[in-house]
């Protein structure tokens, strides 16, 4: 089993920053990617940064605000949040797709994970 754990999330008010952080355990062998996605009320969960080996990509509504930095050694994956906006409120989880043993990678098995999520609320 993979676990994942995020923290960081909290009130902040329009214009403010968060970073959120999440760390990997586990049995894994390797981390292909690493992501965060937000869900708010009604609508699917969305992909809003992620990383693989080399590089990275943004949901247009975060484009320019928020930046993804992962440390695939250490298992870690942070989002660092600029200039927050109410539309950010959400809950926002960690996802990591990983070679949970060695012969995953001759079968291409990717296992998915979520972290339980953490709530960040941006205030008008």
């Amino acid at each position: 089993q993979v676990q994942l754990v995020e923290s960081g999330g909290g009130l902040v008010e329009a214009g403010g920053s968060l970073r959120l952080s999440c760390t990997a355990s586990g049995v894994i062998f390797r981390i292909d990617t690493m992501a965060w996605y937000r869900q708010t009320p009604g609508n699917q969960r969305e992909m809003i940064a992620h990383s693989s080996r080399g590089a990275t990509n943004y949901a247009d509504s975060v484009k320019d605000r928020f930046t993804i930095s992962t440390d695939f050694a250490k298992k870690t994956v942070d989002l660092q949040m600029n200039d927050l906006k109410p539309e950010d409120t959400g809950l926002y989880y960690c996802n990591a797709k990983t070679y949970r043993v060695s012969s995953d990678i001759i079968f291409g098995q990717l296992s998915d994970d979520w972290g339980q999520g953490t709530q960040v609320t941006v205030s008008s």
